[in-house]
């Protein structure tokens, strides 16, 4: 027997990203015509029904006017964009938030759609994730709330939060996975082309494209030297040596330019390539550890600890869970 519908509401708001908005309606859209029961019913909402219309100049119609909202919701979930501060302020779109977020089962933001809920004081006293680059302003403006900038998504009890735009697939596949078990959300993330689910506390950011490339052209060609041969002697007298520079030298280079020690850019990007490594072959840790540098599978647990907080034995089971593959073989 078909159960009734999941009620789905995606707040819009003008110079909302479109993006985050189709990440959500159109993943539930896949699921629904891959067999969800109950379907979702997926609405988009905003103060009068207006048009959400994105930074882009393209715009939604056909939205629902929020405060007319009266009925249960499954799910609520509040999108980001460029006037999300806009909306973070505007009092009467807060309280509706705040008012529909009592009549749902979860409630959700996608990037900086967090500000809205952060507003609505749905984010007080929980853990919390948004855009990295607006992660430090929404700690600053709302301390009751525990802003972690790495992870992709954070599922605190019945509210969650999401990093920057296509985050929003990786939430919503959880959901789906949630709400229907893992063999559909499976098969969404299939059709959808992403070739697996990324767990939620997998890293916003790389390392090689959260920073820009270093000015200093010796200096680039470290850091290509480095990501190309992890496995290679990359001490900093190596390092220094190969580029013509003393050791005091090229420190100051990398605290200048990238922020960090030779050593602990060295330990990143090693982790990085491991990282790439446990998602796309079955190497065994030690083969892992071995060809990224790192003296033992512990130094390598050690370091994979650090900056994803999780093994790399757990990281890479979840990975296979979520593309539903057995022990031993690689995504992809």
């Amino acid at each position: 027997m078909t159960e009734a519908a999941h009620r789905v509401v995606i707040i819009g708001f003008e110079q909302a990203a479109l993006l985050d908005i189709a990440c959500v309606s159109d993943t539930l859209d896949v699921a629904n015509q891959h067999g969800a029961d109950p379907r979702y019913d997926v609405r988009l909402a905003s103060l009068r029904g207006r048009p959400v219309r994105g930074s882009s100049g393209l715009a939604l119609i056909g939205g629902t006017p929020v405060e007319r909202l009266r009925d249960p919701i499954g799910t609520l979930v509040v999108a980001g964009g460029l006037g999300h501060l806009e909306a973070a302020g505007n009092t009467e779109l807060v309280h509706h938030v705040r008012r529909l977020a009592d009549l749902s089962g979860r409630v959700a933001s996608v990037c900086t759609g967090a500000s809205v809920l952060a507003a609505a004081g749905l984010l007080d006293g929980r853990q919390a994730t948004t855009h990295w680059a607006t992660a430090s302003d929404l700690a600053d403006e709302y301390p009751a709330v525990t802003v972690d900038p790495r992870p992709l998504f954070i599922v605190d009890g019945p509210v969650s939060t999401s990093a920057g735009m296509t985050s929003a697939l990786d939430l919503t596949l959880a959901f789906v996975e949630a709400d229907h078990g893992p063999e559909l959300a499976r098969s969404v993330a299939r059709f959808l082309v992403t070739y697996l689910q990324r767990p939620g506390n997998q890293s916003q950011v790389s390392m090689y494209v959260k920073d820009p490339a270093p000015d200093h052209r010796v200096l680039r060609e470290v850091v290509r030297h480095i990501t190309a041969h992890p496995d290679g002697d990359l001490t900093t007298p190596a390092l220094a040596a190969r580029a013509g520079l003393s050791e005091r030298h090229l420190s100051r280079l990398f605290l200048d330019q990238l922020g960090r020690s030779p050593a602990r850019f060295v330990r990143a990007a090693r982790t990085e390539a491991a990282a790439r490594l446990l998602e796309g072959t079955a190497l065994p840790l030690a083969a892992v550890a071995r060809r990224c540098g790192f003296g033992s599978t512990e130094t390598l647990r050690q370091a994979f600890q650090d900056r994803y907080d999780i093994s790399p034995s757990v990281y890479r089971l979840t990975l296979r869970r979520r593309a539903g593959l057995p022990r031993g073989t690689a995504p992809g």
